[in-house]
């Protein structure tokens, strides 16, 4: 303990001694108010960025006026080499000040063991994140051994795991063009047969209306590829499974699938796709466009089925579109169960964020985590994600103390290119937004100012005032406000309840035999989505399963199958703790 204090105060003269001599003074020093004296550039290493370089805009000026720094976004996503950067700012010893990660497969016990992450546990001591989020933050940290606090998770809530994390619409769900759905007189859809039938006659209408023939019913890409086609996996979710490796686990833990079954639900969901293709429902261009070029479909009203609503109707249901009736809705299919994540009481440790070993002011960077924590914080760096953004700016409270949108917010928000004054930083709304992609608290909890929530589309005034032609023709269908609602009052949603399970690392042949796997499973399963006829689909099948197996699909089959388990007993562990 003495040599410690020594040692502590030999470095304090040393640091005091190079600043009188004008050199770099200590980035740590404070002002009389405690704001931070000197101006740091702050390296960020973010796994789940989709920009690199120095934060810019309205965001940067907000960190940079309560934090006096600035972030340098380190971006896998876009820098390519993925994995690579990350073993080599590794293997430097430095990853970065601020680590934003996704920890699974044993990734956060390797960054702790190899002294990349700071233990924070001193330095956020009383602050507002650990007395108000504090079980999930430990509960987080018990995914290794060592004691302390190297993280903190993302999408921490206050309210019961069972219940939907999500806002007014699911995550997943069968979205069509509503108005050529509506044309047709509003169609029965019991099943994914019946689906095709009707998107079939959409299609046709479309391009009549249209005068044009390169609009298709269902358009794919490749680009989120993994264990499986994506774009087929995406059906499952309609009827209440995810994915776990090779396995389909069912929200409530009560069913598990092998993906390459002849019955699984991914199987079905490639006849599916084979069969619209042979009815000449999907885009040829699937097979070589990129997700840019896909999601430009939508915009441009080229597509007419969406499995997400953030990408249909964030691209399609513009304010111009929506006044004359057009846009995606949620589709009334009477047999489907979809797939709805609960809120995650001890936060989702699928992201998590901590302080790099060797950042220069780590006392700082603390602060700056404990205010993505706070009510501000989550409004403004949640805004990427639906939160209200700049108050005064985007949101103000009425006389009732409701949160309600300004003008400028009603032009800006959620993400438009939309000038911003100087004062708040300039630029475009749209480019200020922050780039963390990392959402602290999930944006459905109740925002403690207002009672209503952090996500701008669940509030009263913004669901009455978002009111046009094209959501009252949904409302006066389905018998309720909006598509969530929908599903809860028909039983149409399963909730898996938020646990942090992540997947331990798993063994180096594990990971040799599943990527060889993967390899097998998603180019046949292309291969048979565009099968010249049913035998040939069959064929190819057969083909994909042989090949599977025979490269040791079922040794990693057994892995996965004790994950799924293992996830569905963190599921009701967290029930029972948080309650229903």
């Amino acid at each position: 303990m003495k040599k410690r204090w020594i040692a502590a105060g030999l470095a304090a003269i040393t640091a005091a001694a190079i600043s009188g001599c004008g050199e770099k003074a200590d980035p740590r020093e404070r002002n009389a108010d405690g704001s931070y004296t000197n101006f740091i550039t702050v390296d960020v290493y973010d796994e789940a960025a989709n920009y690199q370089g120095v934060q810019s805009g309205w965001f940067a000026q907000v960190v940079k006026e309560k934090f006096n720094m600035e972030l340098n976004i380190i971006a896998p996503n876009v820098a390519g080499g993925g994995q690579t950067l990350y073993q080599t700012r590794s293997a430097a010893g430095d990853l970065g000040d601020l680590i934003l990660i996704n920890p699974q497969n044993g990734k956060l016990a390797d960054l702790v063991d190899a002294g990349l992450l700071l233990d924070c546990a001193p330095l956020l001591e009383g602050k507002y994140v650990m007395d108000t989020y504090g079980d999930a933050v430990r509960a987080t940290n018990g995914l290794v051994e060592q004691e302390g606090i190297w993280v903190l998770p993302n999408s921490v809530s206050l309210e019961p795991p069972t219940e939907p994390s999500e806002g007014l619409e699911p995550t997943f769900g069968p979205y069509i063009r509503w108005d050529y759905y509506a044309e047709l007189g509003y169609p029965t859809i019991e099943s994914l047969d019946g689906f095709l039938e009707v998107l079939k006659d959409m299609q046709d209408l479309a391009r009549e209306k249209e005068g044009a023939n390169d609009i298709y019913a269902i358009s794919l890409f490749k680009d989120w590829d993994d264990n499986m086609m994506n774009s087929a996996k995406q059906f499952a979710c309609m009827y209440g499974y995810d994915e776990l490796g090779f396995i389909l686990s069912k929200a409530d833990g009560s069913e598990y699938q092998s993906i390459i079954d002849d019955d699984s639900m991914y199987v079905k969901a490639l006849r599916f796709l084979h069969r619209a293709n042979e009815m000449g429902l999907v885009d040829p261009d699937s097979t070589t466009q990129n997700y840019d070029t896909w999601s430009a479909k939508y915009t441009s009203g080229k597509a007419l089925y969406c499995p997400w609503p953030w990408v249909g109707q964030n691209l399609f249901n513009t304010a111009e579109n929506k006044a004359q009736g057009k846009g995606f809705m949620l589709a009334p299919v009477e047999d489907m169960r979809i797939l709805s994540f609960g809120n995650y009481p001890e936060g989702d440790a699928k992201q998590v964020i901590g302080i790099g070993a060797k950042a220069e002011d780590p006392e700082r960077l603390a602060d700056f985590i404990d205010w993505l924590y706070s009510p501000e914080g989550i409004r403004l760096n949640g805004q990427a994600n639906g939160a209200a953004g700049i108050k005064g700016l985007t949101w103000e409270t009425d006389e009732n103390g409701k949160p309600v949108r300004t003008d400028f917010g009603r032009k800006a928000l959620p993400m438009n290119s939309m000038d911003v004054p100087e004062e708040y930083g300039g630029g475009n709304w749209k480019d200020g937004v922050s780039a963390l992609n990392f959402k602290s608290v999930n944006l459905v909890d109740p925002d403690p100012e207002t009672g209503e929530p952090y996500y701008v589309l669940c509030w009263k005034s913004v669901i009455q005032e978002d009111m046009t032609e094209l959501e009252r023709d949904w409302s006066r269908h389905m018998g309720s406000d909006t598509s969530m609602g929908y599903l809860r009052e028909n039983g149409k949603l399963l909730v898996a309840p938020g646990a942090n399970y992540t997947t331990p690392e798993e063994d180096s042949n594990i990971t040799t035999i599943r990527g060889q796997c993967k390899t097998a499973i998603v180019d046949n399963s292309w291969k048979m989505v565009f099968a010249a006829d049913d035998a040939q689909f069959e064929s190819i099948l057969d083909t994909m399963q042989t090949t599977a197996r025979g490269l040791g699909y079922d040794e990693v089959l057994a892995v996965d199958m004790k994950n799924a388990e293992d996830q569905t007993a963190g599921r009701r562990r967290i029930v029972d703790l948080y309650g229903e």
